[in-house]
């Protein structure tokens, strides 16, 4: 069964492993699934997770095989799999999931809390991890289920609900009493489901996209942000007004710039991914402005608590099958099959090559 490793102390380095223990043969105990993974999206966001493994856990997802000196991890993907072996009376083989998987051919889950739409992973290594990531969407028992939108779903919707509980997280705090909000590294799947959530909101402040000279003209055109400047360009931010900053680049200086040009207008700044990761550095970037790491399953956690687990998903959900709509008008898919046609791919995606209108599906 092969697996798509990285290092874990240096991410660019990949290599693929044959773990022989697991097989559609493998014995089960009772309630366990093997699941053969049909497709997954990669993304920038993904390598996120290398870059944050150790501080969030992201590692114990998936133990790599073949991997006694544990230099090695594997990064979680968003995909699709079929139940191929079961020793559940409630789990079917045929049956299709969505959720989170590793870049590989197969995986052997542990399932419980099984309800007509959902599942839990509850395999031990995955008990303390965030339980939003251990559920499992049975879709063969969705209402309308398309199998003609999986590529969005798999691509999209893992980082629109991050840009879902971003908008939620602003508004809830009332956008920290900003005029502008600036988001970085606004040609990001995340930041443009952001930018259409802030969009679609009357309330919403103005919204400064800032990205790479390379791609202004992309993000201009996809009219979700009033003002787009290139990362070169911070005095045409308005530095007379509060501001508040939503970074997904992690770049410490690029940080620190737009704070001296704000002059003590900088009011808050979330800091939710790192497309920048090489730049990033672990203390905060400021002097004298307050910032905080968004984990989005935290929010999610805090609004099902609040709201209860339907009226959360109903929520989420409308915005992200707008923001998906919405999407259709500027993203293309580029499809791989094979673990092997990986590495390359994974190698632009880190190093920031990909085009931002780009969706990697990988078909193992």
């Amino acid at each position: 069964m092969p697996e798509f490793q990285v290092k874990k102390t240096d991410f660019t380095q990949t290599r693929i492993v044959n773990n022989p223990n697991l097989t559609v043969n493998t014995p089960l105990d009772t309630n366990e699934i093997i699941v053969e993974i049909e497709s997954f999206a990669l993304t920038a966001n993904n390598i996120t997770y290398a870059v944050l493994g150790d501080k969030l856990g992201y590692w114990q997802f998936f133990p790599a095989s073949d991997n006694d000196d544990e230099q090695w991890g594997i990064i979680p993907v968003w995909g699709f799999a079929n139940v191929v072996a079961s020793n559940s009376d409630e789990i079917s083989v045929g049956e299709k999931l969505f959720g989170y998987f590793p870049p590989a051919s197969l995986l052997k889950m542990q399932a419980s809390n099984i309800k007509s739409q959902r599942l839990i992973d509850a395999s031990k290594h995955r008990n303390l991890l965030p339980p939003g990531y251990n559920v499992y969407r049975r879709v063969s028992n969705e209402s309308g289920y398309n199998p003609n939108f999986d590529d969005q779903r798999m691509l999209l919707f893992p980082l629109h609900i991050t840009s879902y509980c971003l908008w939620d997280y602003l508004k809830d705090n009332l956008w920290f009493e900003a005029e502008q909000v600036i988001i970085i590294s606004a040609s990001s799947k995340t930041s443009i489901g952001l930018a259409f959530g802030l969009n679609e909101d009357e309330a919403a402040p103005f919204v400064i996209g800032m990205t790479s000279d390379n791609n202004t003209e992309f993000v201009n055109k996809l009219e979700v942000y009033q003002q787009v400047i290139s990362y070169n360009d911070i005095e045409k931010i308005n530095k007379n007004i509060k501001t508040v900053i939503v970074d997904m680049s992690g770049n410490t200086q690029q940080l620190r710039k737009i704070e001296e040009h704000l002059n003590g207008n900088l009011q808050h700044c979330i800091q939710v991914g790192l497309t920048h990761w090489d730049e990033a550095q672990a203390e905060s970037p400021f002097k004298n402005t307050s910032s905080e790491m968004f984990f989005a399953p935290g929010h999610i956690q805090k609004r099902v608590a609040e709201w209860g687990p339907k009226a959360f998903e109903s929520q989420s959900m409308d915005f992200m099958t707008n923001s998906a709509k919405y999407s259709a008008n500027w993203l293309k898919f580029t499809y791989l099959n094979g673990l092997t046609s990986m590495p390359e791919t994974y190698e632009k995606v880190c190093n920031g090559k990909m085009s931002p209108d780009q969706g990697v599906i990988i078909k193992p």
